[in-house]
């Protein structure tokens, strides 16, 4: 076991040289090498094998440097170890909860609320999270080509009450730098577009992801920037995390972070606090807590809705109100997210 952990050492150590590019390409996808190399005992190979057969798994090494060897209950490996739990298919719990197969007016484009419309700009994702609520959903489906694209910008254009585009995903930095900049600049050049938001988990899995290419279309564009980050407990930032924000942050990018509640990672007060004291002194502003959206394969997340507002309102007792997230859930069907 001592001698996994060495190895696990020098892996990580061994990657820091290597581009976003390639650190993704060899981020493990196999649920045996991910107990092996974090010294787990064979009890839970079994397990992983079952999760990663219906949710594959995909970890960095730079997020797995920050992941205790020998501890199951690591609240950063319990986002990404696959539990035999997830076979389980507790009533309520769905493929898409959030009923968005009934928003998607074009290839690759999601239109809820208003003012605002979602773009899928990347299948893929760094890290594979094992409470994802798109973890069924059907990305070759929506995966536009540049042509293909045009159909969705299209659908923009002909709505001037649009003012805000969304990239999402899987993780739209995922996406190529060269991709990117063309998406960026045909929405720029849509004139009722005023805003542009990215919702992404690169720069904290993969620190490196926000290098000269990216810093260059995104600190370029016209249109106003907001990063809202995904980091659910204080050990996700580390230094090289708190280096990229930095980075973001000198585009004249806002950074905001929304957090899922999650049993066993961060369900207490303590932790819940730490994290919006981190985050702000690393440039980021907590933005949302949600309660977790009921995906098929999750439930062994849930935080029920009362121990949640408990939580929130303890919180409110520590922290000064701009620290404070919402507490939030998405209803499928409502106008916006609903505050609880």
């Amino acid at each position: 076991m001592q001698e996994n952990i060495i190895i696990a050492a020098k892996q990580a150590s061994a990657q820091i040289s290597l581009s976003w590019q390639q650190q993704l390409s060899l981020a493990i996808r196999d649920p045996i090498t991910l107990c092996q190399r974090l010294g787990l005992s064979d009890r839970w190979v079994s397990g992983a094998r079952t999760g990663h057969q219906l949710f594959e798994i995909c970890v960095p090494e730079a997020y797995l440097a920050r992941i205790a060897p020998n501890t199951p209950d690591d609240p950063l490996l319990r986002q990404v170890l696959p539990l035999e739990k997830e076979a389980l298919t507790p009533l309520g719990y769905v493929l898409d909860p959030l009923e968005e197969a009934e928003h998607r007016p074009a290839k690759g484009l999601i239109h809820k609320y208003a003012g605002r419309v979602l773009l899928i700009a990347s299948p893929n994702c760094a890290i594979n999270c094992r409470y994802c609520f798109r973890r069924h959903f059907p990305y070759s489906d929506n995966s536009p080509s540049r042509a293909q694209w045009q159909e969705a910008l299209d659908y923009l254009r002909a709505d001037p009450t649009i003012h805000e585009a969304i990239l999402s995903g899987g993780d739209p930095l995922a996406a190529s730098d060269r991709q990117l900049a063309w998406l960026v600049e045909q929405l720029e050049s849509i004139p009722h577009l005023k805003r542009l938001r990215i919702h992404t988990r690169l720069p904290v899995v993969i620190p490196d992801r926000i290098d000269d290419a990216l810093l260059g279309w995104l600190g370029s564009t016209r249109l106003q920037k907001v990063m809202v980050l995904h980091i659910n407990h204080t050990n996700e930032i580390d230094q090289a995390v708190i280096d990229a924000c930095t980075r973001l942050k000198q585009t004249g990018a806002t950074l905001l972070n929304q957090s899922v509640l999650l049993r066993g990672v961060n369900d207490d007060v303590a932790t819940l606090a730490t994290l919006s004291e981190r985050l702000f002194e690393a440039g980021i502003l907590p933005y949302y807590l949600h309660v977790l959206d009921p995906v098929q394969g999750a439930a062994h997340f849930d935080v029920p809705d009362n121990e949640a507002r408990e939580l929130v309102a303890q919180l409110q007792d520590r922290l000064p109100g701009f620290l404070m997230p919402r507490l939030v859930r998405e209803i499928p069907g409502k106008a916006s997210k609903t505050t609880l």
